[in-house]
């Protein structure tokens, strides 16, 4: 693909990390920032919130992907662009099965989709939605590390938000899909196609069959995303280290 020059994230070059981490809602990435030392706004066109600080030693990137596919897309395809590396995606889900529980944080496998704006990218056939092997082990072992539970399984990427309901839910859970969202395939396939690292952990803010979920309240929303997001901080942490690692393993080859 020629080189371009992205047009809706107007950050300049050295702003944004090789780790990032994306959701679609910028208040919750303007919460996230809080967490950082020294963030510093580096983007706020198109209400796509970016900012930059450090998780301790980790230079780090929260962007605002926006709601759905095609958004999220454009957003992913230009952190591409400006130097990220590796992309997580947090977000909320909708359980579509009595084993994934609101409240519960999902680890993502894999997520299936259908036609829509992917064909775009991949008009002959369907590519594989997967994240990336070791981003998704390292998501594994921080939550074990830090003591928070979380479960592992594929979603649902859906483009419609409003067609969702109990025979929906009825159907993708029989092929074994623990819950429905609008962002992770679109994150996995172009992590493949634009050559990043890609995974996705995900807080379970509904569901699709349980007709008395238990409510969760914004204060619990806010402590399972701060808790995700510490996971995910965590993960960039190893991630740096490893590549130092592997770049002073190079260097005294040479």
């Amino acid at each position: 693909m020629a080189h371009r020059e992205p047009v809706h994230i107007l950050a300049k070059p050295g702003e944004i990390s090789p780790f990032v981490l994306v959701a679609g809602d910028p208040n919750r990435i303007k919460t996230l920032s809080k967490l950082l030392k020294n963030p510093v706004l580096v983007n706020k066109n198109r209400g796509l919130l970016v900012y930059t600080g450090y998780w301790r030693d980790v230079k780090v990137t929260l962007a605002t992907h926006g709601i759905g596919g095609p958004s999220s897309s454009i957003v992913f395809e230009e952190l591409k662009m400006l130097g990220a590396e590796v992309i997580i995606r947090l977000g909320t889900t909708g359980s579509l099965t009595p084993f994934l529980k609101v409240g519960d944080l999902l680890v993502v496998q894999g997520a299936t989709y259908t036609k829509g704006h992917l064909e775009m990218y991949v008009p002959d056939g369907c590519m594989a939605a997967v994240p990336d092997f070791e981003v998704t082990n390292l998501l594994l072992e921080k939550a074990e590390e830090k003591k928070i539970p979380v479960k592992l399984g594929l979603v649902f990427s859906s483009d419609a938000f409003y067609v969702e309901d109990e025979s929906f839910a009825r159907k993708w859970s029989s092929r074994g899909i623990l819950s429905v969202e609008m962002e992770c395939a679109t994150l996995f396939v172009l992590g493949h196609l634009r050559k990043f690292k890609t995974g996705a952990l995900l807080v379970v803010s509904n569901s699709l069959v349980d007709s008395h979920p238990p409510e969760l309240g914004e204060e619990q929303l806010q402590r399972k995303v701060i808790d995700a997001a510490e996971i995910i901080f965590e993960c960039f942490s190893a991630l740096k280290n490893e590549k130092l690692n592997k770049k002073e393993k190079d260097c005294s080859i040479r």
